[in-house]
């Protein structure tokens, strides 16, 4: 499942992929989530792998480039921007634009349960340790 493929790379190789042109990253409408007016949530798109990434830029995105975003980054910038910004994140997309969506502080939990059991650790710049982040963001999804 592209979910699990996704959560499971990116814990293991420490690295996320994006797509990026000088107007920024790949984003798109979602399919699967709306705003209080009924438009659809802006989504960006990410990669476990290079290939994956490269193979999405084309059409809209043929001026698109794959560019490497470190898990620690991603997981502390990326995700927490894109929950403030009221975006959902779509890991692992396929070239057709059908993939899985997510909210992203529910991605930070998924991306720390994987971490865990890989027995790995990641450096943050804001929290001490990735638990403290996942406490926090936690208590957000549960409000």
């Amino acid at each position: 499942m592209q979910r699990d493929r996704f959560i499971q790379t990116v814990c293991e190789s420490g690295i996320v992929w994006g797509l990026q042109s000088e107007e920024g990253f790949a984003v798109t409408g979602s399919n699967d989530y709306e705003d209080e007016s009924g438009e659809p949530l802006p989504l960006i798109c990410f990669w476990s792998g290079k290939a994956l990434a490269k193979a999405c830029a084309k059409e809209e995105w043929s001026g698109y480039e794959p560019v490497e975003i470190s898990l620690g980054e991603f997981i502390e910038t990326w995700c927490i921007g894109m929950a403030n910004d009221n975006m959902m994140a779509g890991p692992d997309f396929d070239p057709n634009m059908h993939g899985f969506e997510i909210d992203p502080l529910e991605l930070i939990v998924e991306l720390a349960k994987e971490l865990n059991a890989q027995e790995k650790t990641l450096v943050l710049q804001n929290y001490a340790h990735l638990n403290d982040l996942v406490t926090e963001v936690e208590k957000i999804l549960n409000e």
